[in-house]
């Protein structure tokens, strides 16, 4: 690829990023929402285990390559100096529940579509949609004013653990090193043996490799990005934002540029239909009733406004901005975690129609 400009190559290395992606979690069942509810409703621990250690490598991947000063991770916008304490929690607790009210995330959506499942197309514009109107459109004014009136402006180094850690007085290195080697050994541990991975060799292998692929985002982004004149943001795997910027690329692409969210998504769809025709597993579904375009709708919609308060989804914040140790995503996947609670049990539950 040397013959391509440097965005060209983190456009084309995002495509690889997203079919790796979509190619695994289709193979892999790689799902947050049916994770939970498998493990809370059936007592099968199997797929969030598979989801907890892909976070453990995330978060080893990508304090390492932070270490080695290949990118600077206070320039992403997971560690920003100032945080909503209100809309990021409140935008997870909105995200989690609404992928238990549409069964799935945007990733999972995406990998479903390219599956078959006609109802993930309404899914994905419902949430791509919902989350475009409160980044950029009918809602932004409202949600920066609730930002603007809710922000923590923080002395840290950075709103991060690591920042946390520094500021108490542990010096730098360590300050990152002790809290990623713990987080990752932790994670890791639990899932494979307190969870029982250990039993399923497969999931380990594709959840460890699931987990590098944020650090790839991260190295794509910020080595092969990194241009004094024309320098690409900073970004990794997250679905929310993307998949509305995806939406309005494919009806405006003579008038705006893809970027790096872009490419991932259609990666996700292609990696995840190779898989998808390749073990005979594409089936054409779609909905049983009427209520299930409710929750469809609905659940797409709730993603999307929570996804764009929280400032991602459960891959974004949950594995991609855990990765970064900082504070806020802590914040958001808490959220997320409390909404999914809040779908399976007690008054709000989701019932199944």
């Amino acid at each position: 690829m040397d013959d391509l400009t440097h965005v060209r190559q983190v456009l084309w290395c995002g495509f690889i990023v997203g079919l790796l992606f979509g190619a695994i979690a289709q193979r892999l069942e790689f799902c947050l929402t049916g994770g939970l509810h498998e493990w809370w409703g059936e007592g099968k621990p199997r797929r969030a285990a598979a989801f907890l250690l892909a976070i453990a490598v995330a978060v080893a991947g990508t304090q390492a390559i932070a270490a080695f000063d290949l990118v600077n991770l206070d320039e992403s916008i997971y560690r920003q100096r100032g945080f909503s304490w209100l809309l990021v929690p409140v935008g997870g607790v909105l995200f989690g529940y609404g992928m238990m009210l549409a069964r799935g995330c945007g990733s999972r959506a995406l990998v479903l579509l390219a599956d078959g499942n006609l109802r993930s197309l309404v899914v994905l514009l419902s949430l791509g949609i919902s989350a475009s109107v409160a980044l950029t459109g009918l809602l932004a004014t409202r949600r920066l004013a609730l930002v603007e009136a809710t922000t923590v402006a923080s002395d840290l180094p950075s709103s991060s653990l690591p920042g946390l850690l520094e500021s108490w007085g542990l010096a730098p290195g360590l300050s990152f090193g002790v809290p990623a080697a713990v987080i990752a050994l932790a994670f890791a541990g639990h899932a494979i043996f307190r969870m029982g991975l250990k039993r399923h060799p497969w999931q380990i292998l594709g959840a460890m490799a699931i987990g590098c692929l944020p650090v790839a985002g991260w190295y794509v982004t910020g080595v092969l990005g990194d241009d004094d004149f024309d320098p690409v943001r900073l970004e990794s795997l997250t679905f929310v934002a993307p998949i509305g910027d995806a939406i309005q690329y494919l009806m405006l692409s003579t008038g705006i540029q893809a970027g790096f969210g872009v490419t991932v998504v259609g990666g996700v769809l292609l990696g995840s239909l190779i898989v998808s025709v390749g073990t005979r597993s594409f089936e054409l579904r779609g909905f049983r009733n009427p209520w299930e375009i409710l929750h469809a709708v609905g659940g797409g919609v709730v993603m999307g406004i929570g996804g764009a308060l929280a400032l991602g989804c459960s891959i974004g914040q949950g594995l991609t901005g855990v990765a970064t140790l900082a504070l806020p995503s802590f914040l958001a996947a808490a959220g997320i975690l409390a909404g999914a609670a809040l779908a399976l049990r007690g008054p709000l539950r989701v019932r199944e129609q």
